[in-house]
């Protein structure tokens, strides 16, 4: 299930590190069947996945009705400071996943996790699009190098 992309400014030797420590996160963090909204755990597994890659990567993360993870997949890449996000595309793979729920992330490879106001138009307009399929949109999450932002715990979802 773990993918790392290959853009990564880390060493081949340090990702292989960071495969295994996804891995082992999955096994002993995350019981099977057990729910996929501790935010905690959810920014840690993300840093994980996205933090210093070298070009933006949007990531959703498909749930079902008990926000149980389904799957997870990254959905479109970018360039160092942007990424071009269809949400055509976005209500085709959570159909195809059947997911009730969904979480979105992607990195900003400046570091800098704060949302531009363009990451908030973009999250209120896959969020009302999936809303006309029924799947609930829980949180988008910014990675930075250091530092992960929940628009949820922010208040904006």
């Amino acid at each position: 299930m773990s993918e790392f992309i290959l853009t990564s400014t880390f060493p081949i030797n340090e990702q292989r590190i960071i495969r295994r420590a996804i891995r082992l996160l999955e096994k002993y963090q995350r019981q099977p069947g057990e729910s996929f909204i501790s935010t905690c755990f959810t920014k840690t597994w993300l840093q994980l996945h996205l933090a210093r890659q070298a070009r933006e990567i949007f990531m959703a993360l498909y749930l079902d009705n008990q926000n149980r993870l389904l799957e997870h997949e990254t959905l479109f890449l970018g360039t160092i400071n942007n990424t071009e996000v269809h949400p055509r595309e976005v209500v085709k793979a959570a159909l195809r996943h059947n997911a009730a729920a969904i979480i979105f992330a992607h990195n900003h490879p400046s570091g800098y996790a704060e949302p531009s106001h363009a990451d908030r138009q973009l999250t209120t307009r896959l969020q009302n699009t999936l809303s006309l399929v029924d799947t609930r949109t829980l949180d988008h999450f910014i990675i930075g190098h250091t530092k992960v932002v929940s628009f949820a715990e922010r208040g904006w979802l």
